[in-house]
């Protein structure tokens, strides 16, 4: 592909993720993906380069683009190498018209940016919502033994934590494919660590999806005690077992739950767990670094009924807890309504319960929880409270 044409290429995929971010389609790299399936002349430098240039254009824009070509066009305005291969050649995008549109700049929607203003997320905190993330792993003590890596990671704040360039392919490791690591970001890692999760404790992961804390949990636990793995998506879930045998993890028992229904299907988990973890469902804004599309898709209804769905899992999840149990409470937002908001509400709710913050060598303080955020710790965006009943 001629460079002209690789940035035909980005303006198609951009009409096609924007399509998606307005119907709750699929998600960007899941369009990249299937779109070079019908084009086979690409080679592997011609997809990095548009997907490189998808991104870029993603990032670049704020508000939703009204097209593909208005969203590389915001990109090709702060770079003029970019905008000179607006030529009109084959393959290549039609000249730039004098005056004609380009999407606006931004972090997100205005609606959305003032909404994580008033959730103390401006400036450098907001900017660095749309960096590049790294890739994180964690050490699996199941299996790990004595690991060795092709590539030497860095150590991060988490204690069984690596970290590699952003695109590095350690799904070709056999360490990987032995189960000795896992992909999982560091402040996911931690959020587990904060569990505490002990050898022969009752364990309900209320909301597991596909189970990544779950493994983290069983490997704390040295693969002794329960761990009740539960979520609503059967397709997520269905993935656990596989991923749990590769990590030699024995102890997760999946069982799939009924959306408004939990509380019965959990009839016989009441007042028993030692601790329930409640990985809430929540708006993503700590992830933007790997999913930047990802805030085109919020709108304020929706919102609204994820802040509802966080507050009765916690609700569900209260109700698992033994006396003198724990309930961690995580989502990857970084908005106080689903944060620090949502616990101080269910703690005026609920007067048996209290709240301790959790040490977890990184973040800072956010009224009954923690946040961590990639500006301050190199993370995905955090929200993370431990409360306990008594």
């Amino acid at each position: 592909m001629t460079p002209a044409a690789r940035v035909q290429a980005g303006i198609e995929i951009l009409d096609l993720v924007i399509a998606a971010a307005r119907s709750n389609g699929a998600p960007a790299d899941r369009i990249i993906t299937e779109w070079f399936k019908t084009r086979r002349f690409a080679g592997s430098g011609d997809r990095r380069a548009v997907r490189e240039l998808a991104y870029s254009a993603i990032r670049a824009c704020g508000e939703v683009p009204i097209s593909g070509r208005s969203a590389m066009l915001q990109l090709a305005h702060a770079d003029p190498a970019l905008a000179a291969l607006f030529d009109g050649s084959a393959h290549g995008p039609q000249p730039i018209v004098a005056g004609e549109p380009s999407a606006s700049g931004g972090i997100s929607p205005f609606w959305l940016k003032k909404a994580l203003a008033s959730s103390g997320i401006e400036g450098a905190e907001a900017k660095a919502l749309l960096g590049r993330a790294p890739l994180d792993v964690r050490i699996n003590s199941l299996k790990a033994g004595t690991l060795e890596l092709p590539l030497e990671g860095e150590k991060t704040v988490a204690a069984h934590a690596l970290r590699f360039p952003s695109g590095t392919q350690i799904d070709q490791w056999e360490a990987f494919k032995s189960g000795a690591i896992e992909v999982q970001d560091s402040g996911s890692q931690l959020a587990c660590e904060a569990a505490a999760a002990k050898p022969r404790e009752l364990v309900v992961d209320l909301c597991a999806g596909a189970g990544g804390k779950s493994l983290s949990l069983a490997a704390a636990m040295d693969n002794r005690g329960t761990i009740l793995a539960c979520d609503t998506d059967r397709r997520r879930l269905s993935q656990l077992p596989q991923r749990a045998a590769r990590a030699g993890a024995t102890i997760i028992e999946p069982r799939l739950l009924n959306p408004q229904r939990e509380q019965a299907a959990l009839d016989d988990w009441q007042r028993r767990a030692d601790l329930v973890l409640v990985d809430a469902p929540c708006s993503g804004t700590g992830t933007w670094r790997r999913n930047p599309e990802a805030r085109w898709r919020l709108k304020p209804d929706g919102l609204n009924k994820l802040i509802a769905l966080q507050s009765h899992l916690l609700n569900v999840g209260s109700k698992l807890v033994r006396p003198g149990g724990r309930l961690i409470y995580v989502t990857c937002s970084l908005l106080d309504d689903e944060g620090a908001g949502q616990v101080g509400d269910f703690l005026a709710r609920n007067p048996g319960w209290r709240a301790e913050l959790p040490t977890l060598g990184a973040g800072v303080s956010r009224g009954p929880g923690m946040r961590l955020t990639p500006a301050h710790d190199g993370t995905d965006g955090f929200f993370i409270a431990r409360l306990f009943s008594v």
